[in-house]
Parts: structure tokens; sequence; C-alpha cells
């Protein structure tokens, strides 16, 4: 980590969240929620389930970075799935020279990608999202989705939805799991916008229901969103909150757990102590709360010790040159 100053722009912070949330998760990776009340997350350390160094972070912010790292250039669905491919095959963008940790629908997806991409066949790219199923719905590409939003910001949201659905569905090519992402971004944007979040959820809940109302978005699908967008995700209860690997159980936990917490560290060690996906959750989240709390309010030393900080700096300042400078 750099001594001189550093330009903790939106972009970066948005960045250092997803990872910083990332890499305090993955040593808990799997554990049940009754071991992690008995010995629960205090802060940054390394091994554990994957047996990584302090820092380590994983797929999730690797995937969020190779989207930055395209972005960057410009929106090419193409090159976006090309990057993926290279992170599976190479080890592109990953913390250590290392992919440990890949979920199944995304190693699927990422193949199909490399087929596609050697076929040429760009057109099939876009159209990914035409096939999806109920099973590929985990939370893949929720993940990964954060730096989007500095390309879809200020859109339209009938357009940012197409947009969001497209590079979803690179790995996840059902409507529920675009979905969450939109509702992801649409709230991440308010608060890039520099609304309170109480603010900028409700006006996040507001705009999605005259969205569905607009697309005439089907009733079976509204309802797997009730408790979010319906229904306020601060009247669930803690026992009631999942943390598994699907989609809606990943977004429920990271809204809950951001706006009911007042600060970065308490909303990581909260959606973490749930235990079972603690490093893609922690990820969802940390994107919201680097965005709205700044990397001042992250603990210095989960800072210091994240792996590649110049790197990621670096990334995130040529994602914001592009879109925010």
């Amino acid at each position: 980590m750099s001594s001189a100053p550093i330009n903790f722009n939106k972009v970066v912070e948005g960045l250092f969240g997803v990872a910083v949330g990332d890499a305090i998760g993955v040593p808990f990776e799997f554990r049940s929620r009754q071991d992690m009340q008995a010995e629960p997350a205090k802060g940054m350390v390394g091994f554990g389930t994957h047996h990584q160094p302090a820092g380590t972070w994983s797929d999730d912010a690797a995937l969020t970075f190779c989207l930055a790292e395209s972005l960057a250039n410009d929106y090419d669905l193409a090159d976006i799935a090309d990057r993926f491919v290279r992170w599976k095959n190479e080890a592109y963008w990953t913390a250590r020279g290392e992919v440990f940790d890949i979920g199944i629908t995304t190693s699927k997806a990422i193949s199909r990608l490399q087929q596609l991409l050697t076929e040429n066949d760009h057109q099939a790219l876009r159209q990914q999202r035409y096939y999806g199923d109920e099973f590929e719905n985990g939370n893949g590409s929720l993940m990964r989705i954060l730096p989007l939003l500095f390309y879809v910001q200020g859109q339209p949201i009938g357009q940012q939805f197409e947009i969001i659905w497209e590079v979803s569905a690179l790995t996840h090519r059902h409507i529920r799991a675009a979905m969450s992402c939109l509702i992801y971004l649409k709230f991440a944007e308010h608060l890039l916008n520099g609304l309170e979040k109480l603010v900028a959820y409700e006006r996040t809940r507001q705009e999605i229901s005259a969205f569905w109302e607009e697309m005439s978005f089907s009733e079976n699908e509204r309802q797997h969103f009730s408790k979010i967008i319906q229904n306020d995700i601060r009247q669930v209860g803690w026992d009631d909150l999942r943390s598994g690997g699907y989609v809606i159980e990943g977004l429920e936990s990271s809204f809950w757990c951001f706006l009911l917490k007042e600060n970065y560290e308490a909303t990581i060690l909260s959606i973490i102590n749930l235990g079972h996906d603690t490093d893609t959750c922690a990820a969802i989240v940390g994107g919201l709360a680097g965005l709205y709390y700044g990397t001042a309010n992250i603990p210095e030393d989960w800072l210091t010790s994240l792996s590649r900080f110049e790197d990621i700096l670096a990334l995130g300042n040529r994602l914001h040159e592009k879109y925010m400078g």
C-alpha cells in the first residue's frame, strides 16, 4: 500500500468495498450459522476454508475486476466474456495467481462463452438471456455486477435493464438473476448520487415497482422479490434471513445488513456471521457499503492487508476517468 496521497473516488471505493468484503468472508465460506454464532468473524484473518493468506479475495472480486477492466475501455460484451474466460483458464485478475473458488453455474457458463468466442458468434453472446432456466439463479452475476453501475448510471431504467441482463446472462441467464442485478444497481445508483440510504431504498422500491408495470413483469416472478420490493426488508427478522448461494438470499441479506448497520465494519461482519456463502454475500453488500461509507470507514488493517491493493486502485481510477471524470 502506497504512502503517497491516494485518490479514493467513488469508483475506487466501490471496488475496494467489494474486495475487502470478499476477503473477510473467504476463510468462513460454508460454515454454518451455528458455527459462526459460536465463533463469530471479527476481522481480516487467513486460511480457514480455502487455506488462503489474509487479504485474499476470491472469484467474486476477480470477476468484478474483469468486468471493470473491460468497461474501462468501453462496453463490449465479447471482451467481457473473454476476460471471464481468461480468469478461469489463466488466473487473470486473481488475488494470488490461483482460481480456488468457482461456482458450478459460472464454470459451465464460462466454458460455453469460450466456445462462442472460438466460433466468433457474438450474436449468440447477446442472446444468452433467452436460454436461461430456474437453475441459473445463483448469486454469481450479482456478486460481480457493481462496475456496470458507472456505465448505465443516468440511463432510462428500461435501457439499463437491457444492458444489465446482457451482462448478467453471460453466466446467469434467468430473468430473476438479472432483475436482482437491476434492483441492486438502482439502489447503488441512488447511493452514488448522494441519497441517504433509507431514501435511496424507498426510491428504489418505487422505481422498480413502476418498471414492473411498464414491462409487464410476471406475477410469478414478482413474488420472489416480495420481501425486498413489495415490503420493507428491514421488517424481516434476523432468524429469517438466509445467506446461501441463491440470488434472492444474497440480495435480501445484503440490503438488510446494509440498511440496519451503521458502518462498513458492522455491515460486513453481520452478513458473514450469517454463515454459508460468506465471501459472496460480503462482496455484494461490501459494494454498497464501500460506495456509501467510503474507504475512510473501512478498518485500515483490512485495507492494508488486501492483496493487489495498488492494482485495484489503478483499475478504479481508470474506470472513474472513463465514466466519472
